[in-house]
């Protein structure tokens, strides 16, 4: 039987990689009893892991939120994958999140084993925005949360709009959709006190709590989000800015990491991890190719000859390695 120190690292890392555990599957794969292993799971308890009890034949376990961050376990690429990322945000300039990124890429290094240590130290990563005449605009990561979260939960959203905060009475939307263009976050809402649809830009929306009452969710004018967006910054009629092909496509990605490659076209936010994405391009197989450079599982979402570029792209590049396309 290993050391308790390492035992309880092996238990914490196994709860980390599904959802739920029976208890005997835990015993088995630590070569240990489910007394110890019940033993181990009240001691992580007691430095702050929030792990919760499963009922079931088996009974089991499951690692859950907690009212605090405890320390946390990776492995050797997500390890280099996390300090990657946090340099992006630390040197992406103007997006709210480069203070908070440089603080945790800082901590990151600290506890990192000499042998990773070395690896990303000599790694430096600057991340170079592209000439626009758009500025960016700067939000705060908990500005973002909020929107967030009153979207999610279905909650009317009170704030207040503008360069400073007054005393006005607040302004109340129902809050549908968390988007980004042209490097500027925007909110997508139902405008209760205009009775109409109004995209706010995010750095200039100051929260207000408590939130407002649940709703029922509208339906967006021509019921899709990427559309909508792209009318109202382009125009609705304006069809000479339209590219000749455009497809949405589904990516497990963080909406914020996307849209820091993403120019044209519009995220949005599904949950941690996923977003969508509508982009257009001068053909089919340009857009497929443009989607595929994001390394990441994706879904088509339409239209149809979306999904037969990637076809024919999957053959091309098939016989491109001297591979059967089957």
């Amino acid at each position: 039987m290993p050391k308790t120190s390492a035992r309880l690292l092996a238990l914490l890392s196994l709860l980390q990689t599904r959802r739920d555990w029976p208890g005997s599957l835990l015993a088995d794969r630590l070569e240990i009893s489910l007394r110890t292993v019940r033993r181990d799971v009240d001691r992580l308890r007691e430095l702050g892991y929030p792990i919760n009890a499963v009922k079931g034949p088996e009974g089991g376990y499951r690692l859950g939120a907690g009212t605090e961050l405890p320390p946390l376990l990776f492995d050797d690429e997500q390890a280099v994958a996390l300090t990657i990322a946090l340099q992006v945000a630390a040197t992406t300039p103007d997006n709210g999140l480069a203070e908070p990124a440089a603080r945790a890429l800082t901590t990151i290094r600290q506890v990192m084993p000499s042998r990773l240590r070395h690896r990303v130290g000599a790694l430096r990563v600057t991340a170079v925005e592209r000439p626009t005449t758009q500025p960016s605009a700067a939000v705060g990561g908990d500005t973002l949360l909020t929107i967030s979260a009153a979207v999610h939960a279905g909650e009317v959203l009170r704030f207040d709009y503008g360069d400073e905060v007054t005393d006005r009475p607040p302004r109340r939307a129902e809050p549908h959709h968390l988007v980004t263009w042209d490097r500027r976050w925007y909110l997508v809402a139902w405008d209760l006190d205009r009775g109409d649809w109004r995209t706010f830009r995010a750095d200039r929306i100051h929260p207000r709590t408590p939130n407002g009452p649940r709703f029922t969710a509208r339906d967006l004018p021509g019921g899709d989000v990427a559309r909508f967006v792209t009318g109202r910054f382009r125009g609705a009629t304006d069809a000479g800015g339209e590219w000749p092909c455009q497809g949405t496509v589904m990516l497990d990605m963080d909406a914020g990491t996307l849209t820091t490659y993403v120019r044209e076209g519009v995220v949005e936010e599904l949950g941690p991890g996923r977003c969508r994405l509508t982009v257009g391009s001068w053909s089919w197989a340009s857009l497929a190719a443009a989607v595929t450079r994001f390394d990441v599982d994706f879904e088509v979402v339409g239209p149809a000859e979306l999904s037969d570029a990637f076809a024919r792209l999957a053959g091309r590049c098939a016989r491109a390695a001297g591979r059967s396309p089957g």
